[in-house]
């Protein structure tokens, strides 16, 4: 058995800068019992990869084809060499059309991941019915996808077995359910195909009418640009979900210091600060460093989190008065 993924061109299979379709593939693949079988196929300029069987297609500028194109031709040239049981494509039906010609008696399973309405090779109800007849399986992650699919097809064909909806999931984590913020949080991608637009023109009304909420935008959209603002909801580069009133810090005694390469800025915890954010391909990295007496006790066992559980605590002098706390020997 031999199963080739192909992703979307451009898609990043990076821990660095992923996409919502590199974290399925990422997650599935490492659950799958034909993990050993499964290659996957996409277009980085990241350096860092998921540690998996990862081919990634280094394209040459083409002004003359689409890079959609040249990028399936590529992948073509693989298949020539090693042919797969099996093709599975994400989000990307134009690619199926393309590929559906040039193969023979290999299976293509195609995943939608959103509005197959909205996508090249699936807009049309004709283009739709050629999917559902030369696909091995059409799989969605919502019965809403399912039914927008379906929209101006008739007949049998909306009950083939071709099509399977799989919800997308995560990985359960302990969450502590007392402990609850006044906080609307959106993740995504920061375009009108997530909902960003109805999510930002809806927030503003809530915080507007609620004071004492807060709102968190983790995202970005180089591609689109939707800025919605409110003194309690994040900017679209921001890190935390606060914004200062101007009543609060006095505009004149603001001072930029800009870093050279491998410099550090130390500060305290009350300083007001902030920062662009990173444009490049490269991580960021800060560190907090909080004191406080040992007559006072790091409680893990009240297991508020990951973080809180496995934080190390070091003895920066003096000694543990307390005797219960857990300190990292250095």
């Amino acid at each position: 058995m031999k199963i080739s993924i192909l992703l979307p061109y451009k898609e990043n299979f990076s821990p660095t800068y992923a996409g919502a379709v590199s974290l399925f593939v990422k997650d599935t693949t490492q659950l799958s019992i034909f993990k050993k079988d499964i290659t996957i196929f996409g277009n980085t300029n990241l350096k860092k990869i998921y540690k998996l069987n990862y081919k990634n297609i280094f394209l040459k500028r083409n002004i003359i084809q689409s890079g959609s194109k040249v990028y399936v031709n590529e992948f073509l040239k693989f298949e020539k060499v090693s042919r797969s049981d099996i093709i599975e494509i994400h989000n990307r039906p134009n690619y199926f059309h393309l590929i559906e010609k040039k193969i023979a008696k290999q299976k293509i399973v195609l995943y939608f991941h959103n509005d197959p309405l909205t996508m090249t090779g699936s807009r049309s109800a004709s283009d739709r019915k050629i999917l559902l007849d030369k696909a091995e399986k059409i799989i969605f992650n919502s019965h809403w996808s399912k039914k927008r699919f379906l929209e101006g097809i008739e007949g049998l064909n909306i009950n083939s077995e071709k099509m399977q909806v799989i919800y997308q999931s995560t990985n359960p984590i302990k969450v502590n359910i007392e402990k609850k913020k006044k906080w609307i949080t959106f993740v995504g991608k920061l375009n009108k195909a997530k909902g960003y637009d109805l999510f930002g023109q809806a927030v503003i009304k809530i915080l507007k009418k609620y004071k004492n909420w807060k709102a968190i935008v983790i995202g970005d959209e180089p591609r689109m640009t939707l800025n919605y603002k409110h003194k309690n909801l994040q900017k679209n580069d921001a890190t935390l979900p606060f914004v200062l009133e101007k009543i609060n810090f006095d505009k004149d005694s603001i001072v930029n210091v800009e870093l050279e390469e491998g410099q550090i800025s130390l500060h305290d915890v009350y300083t007001i600060h902030s920062s662009n954010y990173n444009k490049t391909n490269n991580s960021r990295k800060a560190m907090t460093m909080r004191y406080y007496p040992t007559t006072s006790v790091y409680r893990r066992d009240m297991n508020l989190g990951v973080l809180d559980t496995k934080r190390p605590i070091f003895l920066m002098r003096g000694k543990d008065i307390s005797r219960k706390n857990e300190f990292v020997n250095v």
